[in-house]
Parts: structure tokens; C-alpha cells; sequence
């Protein structure tokens, strides 16, 4: 038998972006009811998934904190128990927690245009369940949560060690005095390998391509100094907008003055690792920087394990799995006990869920985002994603906060539905568009944006949320009340 429920708005995920959505709903909407269903058994979305050894932010979390609630803790890149404890803590404080249904996976979702609500198939615990709510929220992130991307390695049967991917981390995997081989060059890798050296026999990055590293402060002196002489809520306000000038400018910086950059960062790596040599051949990309994400390397923690000779990086090709490691093209052999494959995400929009308009499949690879938030085509209906070069935060409070206003237009306009109408002229590019590879393999699979507000995504703060925070919400939506139903009706 299956499961009926109805609210005003649902929330698809209780991580970062769904308890952000959830507390800007009941701030600015108190008389609508909303539920957060959740497919994991608790909060935290990526910061429950991810088990790793050394699993942490990567970037500040003054910026990815939330606004409304200040940051108390004393490092400012913080470990991932930390991150789930505050996200924790907040949605207890606000009592979001009392609103989420956890072991439901969203299956399907079809709007009704005469009943004017949405119809949500999810899997839940005791089988099936259908939700009904008028308005329907989407902070499942973009990458799938079951396939992380595989890029096919032969072999890999023939390896006798263990395989082990960093989405599904073992808990009794036990890396002391082993050989531990990481594939990869990203953030995930950046973060696994100082972690692992700490007590693995050695540990080798693998990557193919090379990755732009900055060694960062895991504290933040300002903070601790602005914390002493102002209030919680005023601090972190401060650090928090100081932080984000920083990260805004080191990323302007980056994107107008590359060659510059490029020097300074290799500078940094050289004076971490003890070796101009490895710089310029491990971590010298050949893209210039920030156009794929940068990484932060809280101490030099990398750095510093290359240096004491616990860790290496080798820049090179796979040729194919064997028993005693991995084979490169050259026909050099990285023997190992332990392969962790932190080779990148797979794109997944909207969580996978099969996605209908009175019944007519909708692609959201189709769709234009207005603001990054809502998509054509689809009514009543908005979606969370963070920055990819800021911290994610700084994006999702943005879009919630528009979400909220969209809400309550619709609650005192007496609207029944709301939908983007496109109109902009000109080329489109996927809704995130920089050069990381999953990036790029998924771009077929995100919504458009295009040149100008209502439908850019800048990956810009400061011109983003001038836009976003001063929507005109005629500009680019069409509203439904009954009546106009009425008339279609008719």
C-alpha cells in the first residue's frame, strides 16, 4: 500500500543546500508547511558520504557556513565531523529537524496542470510513498551519488591488492606500513594522500594531468582576532565577507593575470616540497589558473609529506592494472597494496529522478536556468547548486533566498503556478562551464545559460548576487493565478 502525504513545498536532500532552502522557507514563508526527504539515513548529503581518511572542506568555512549562523570553531578549514556536527546542530536549532523524513529515495515527479501541484514518487522504508506538494525543491547537488565515474582501466581484475573507491569508503581498511597508489589530481586526491602518509609505508599520486595547488592556513588569525572584540553574529559576518573578497580576488586575479599567478603558485610549491624540479614537473598544468578548480592544501600538508619522502607524485599514463600494482606506458610499475581510484564525479541533475509535465517526459538538459534556479518548462519547481570556484555556500544561500521571494509572491499573489519563459537571444553554454573534466563529460546533461541575467550563472559573487538579490520576478516568469485556469478551462 503506498504512502500519502501532502505539503507546500517539498525538499529533495538534507545537506548543505536543503537545510540552507529550508531555513530561508520558514523565515520568509511561516504559513506554508514543507518536509525534507532525504535518501541517506542522516544529514549531511557529501559530508555523509564521503569516509575518506582526511575528508575535510575545501575551502574556508566562515564562507561555507551559513550566514544566519555564525562559525564558533577554531580552524577555518574544518574536518568533515565538524562540518556534519554544525549542520547538525543548525537544523536542530531551527527545527528543521523535526521536518525531515530520511530512507526516501525521490523516484519520479509528475506536475498536474489542472490540480496545479506536483505528485512525488519516492522509496521509503516501509515501500512506497507519494507525496503531494504544491511547490517542489531539487538540493541534490550534481553528481550521481551511485556511479562515480569510472574510466575503464584494464586490468583491473588482475590487481591483487585492494581497489577502493573514495565515494565508498571501507571502514576497516587499514593503510599502516602499506603501499598505497592514489589515481588522481583533484581535491579528493589532494586531500587522501598527506592523510594516508601519515602512517602508510608510502603513498603516490598518480595523475595524468597536473593540478594547481595553494597551501592555505588550516586557522584564520583575523578571525581569531575579530571574534575577541566583536560579538559571534558580527565576527562572522566580517570574516566572512573579508574571505570572500579574498577568494573573489584571487580568482579575478587568476583569470587576468595568469602568467603572473602561474609563477606565484609554483613558487609556493616549490618552497613546500624543497624542489623547484617537482614543481615545475608535477604540479605546472597545462591549462592556466582556476580554469579548473583550485585546491587548497591546508599547511602545505601535501607538500610537506613529499618533502619528508612519505608521499611522490608521478605524471604519467596508465597502461593497465597488474597483480603487483599499476602499469604505466613507459612499462614502470607502481607497486602497491592499495589503489584508491579518486579519478572525479559523474554529472546527475536533479538527482536522477524521471521528471513529467502532465505526463510528457522533461529533460532539464533542455531547459534554460533563470537565475540559476528555476528551469523552463518545468512549473513550481526550483533546484540548488553551489559555486564551483567560491564556496558552495555563498551560491545556495543566494538561490534559497530567491526561492523564498518566488514563494511568497506566489502565497500573496494568489498564484496557483509559476514557470521561466525563455527569451534571451544569443549563444548558450551549459550551465557550469569550466574545463574540469566532469565538468566537461556531463556538459550534455546540465541546463543552459546564456549571456545575460535572468539567464547567467557568472560564477561571480558580486555580480551574481547584484542581479539574483535584485530579481525582477515579472522579468522572465509567468505567473498563473486560478482564474487565468479557470479561463483556459473554459
Amino acid at each position: 500500500m503506498t504512502t500519502q502525504r501532502d505539503v507546500d513545498v517539498l525538499i529533495v536532500g538534507a545537506g548543505l543546500s536543503g537545510i540552507n532552502m529550508a531555513y530561508r522557507i520558514q523565515q520568509a514563508c511561516p504559513d506554508l508547511t514543507y518536509a525534507i526527504v532525504e535518501r541517506r539515513e542522516r544529514i549531511g548529503g557529501t559530508w555523509d558520504l564521503f569516509r575518506y581518511p582526511g575528508v575535510r572542506s575545501d575551502s574556508d568555512f566562515f564562507t561555507l557556513a551559513f550566514p544566519f549562523r555564525p562559525w564558533r570553531g577554531k580552524d577555518a578549514i574544518v574536518d568533515g565531523d565538524q562540518i556534519l556536527e554544525y549542520l547538525e546542530d543548525t537544523a536542530r536549532e531551527a527545527g528543521i529537524d523535526r521536518h525531515i523524513s530520511f530512507g526516501r529515495r525521490v523516484e519520479a515527479a509528475d506536475w498536474s496542470s489542472a490540480d496545479a501541484r506536483w505528485t512525488v514518487q519516492a522509496e521509503g522504508p516501509d515501500g512506497a510513498e507519494e507525496w503531494s506538494a504544491r511547490f517542489l525543491v531539487a538540493c541534490t547537488g550534481y553528481y550521481d551519488y551511485d556511479q562515480p565515474y569510472d574510466p575503464g582501466f584494464a586490468g583491473v581484475d588482475d590487481f591483487e591488492g585492494t581497489l577502493v573507491h573514495p565515494q565508498f569508503w571501507p571502514e576497516d581498511l587499514d593503510h599502516t606500513g602499506r603501499r598505497v597508489v592514489v589515481i588522481g589530481s583533484g581535491a579528493t586526491a589532494v586531500t587522501i594522500v598527506p592523510a594516508m602518509a601519515e602512517t602508510a609505508e608510502h603513498v603516490t599520486m598518480l595523475q595524468r594531468t597536473p593540478s594547481y595547488l595553494l597551501a592555505q592556513p588550516k586557522g584564520d588569525p583575523i578571525a581569531d582576532v575579530v571574534r575577541k572584540v566583536a560579538p559571534p553574529t558580527v565576527a562572522h559576518h566580517v570574516v566572512r565577507t573579508k574571505n570572500m573578497l579574498l577568494q573573489w580576488a584571487l580568482f579575478q586575479a587568476c583569470q587576468r593575470a595568469p602568467k603572473a599567478m602561474r609563477s606565484l603558485l609554483l613558487k609556493g610549491v616549490a618552497h613546500g616540497t624543497g624542489s623547484e624540479e617537482i614543481a615545475q614537473q608535477h604540479f605546472n598544468p597545462p591549462y592556466d589558473p582556476w580554469d579548473q578548480r583550485l585546491c587548497v592544501t591546508p599547511q602545505g600538508d601535501i607538500f610537506a609529506a613529499i618533502k619528508a619522502g612519505k608521499a611522490s607524485v608521478a605524471t604519467a599514463r596508465i597502461d593497465r592494472f597488474v597483480p603487483e600494482g599499476v602499469r604505466l606506458e613507459d612499462g614502470t610499475v607502481l607497486p602497491a597494496d592499495i589503489v584508491v581510484t579518486a579519478t572525479g564525479l559523474s554529472i546527475k541533475i536533479l538527482g536522477g529522478a524521471r521528471i513529467t509535465v502532465d505526463g510528457e517526459l522533461r529533460d532539464p538538459s533542455d531547459s534554460f536556468a533563470y537565475y540559476g534556479a528555476m528551469l523552463t518548462g518545468l512549473p513550481n519547481l526550483a533546484f540548488c547548486v553551489g559555486y564551483i570556484n567560491l564556496s558552495w555556500t555563498m551560491r545556495s544561500d543566494m538561490t534559497s533566498r530567491l526561492v523564498a521571494k518566488v514563494l511568497r509572491r506566489l502565497v500573496d499573489s494568489g498564484s496557483t503556478s509559476v514557470v521561466p519563459e525563455f527569451s534571451g537571444t544569443g549563444a548558450s553554454t551549459p550551465l557550469m562551464d569550466m574545463q574540469s573534466g566532469y565538468l566537461q563529460r556531463g556538459a550534455h546533461l546540465m541546463p543552459r545559460a546564456a549571456a545575460s541575467y535572468p539567464w547567467s550563472f557568472k560564477q561571480n559573487f558580486l555580480v551574481d548576487s547584484w542581479s539574483t538579490n535584485r530579481a525582477d520576478l515579472d522579468d522572465g516568469l509567468v505567473w498563473t493565478t486560478a482564474a487565468d485556469r479557470a479561463e483556459v478551462g473554459a
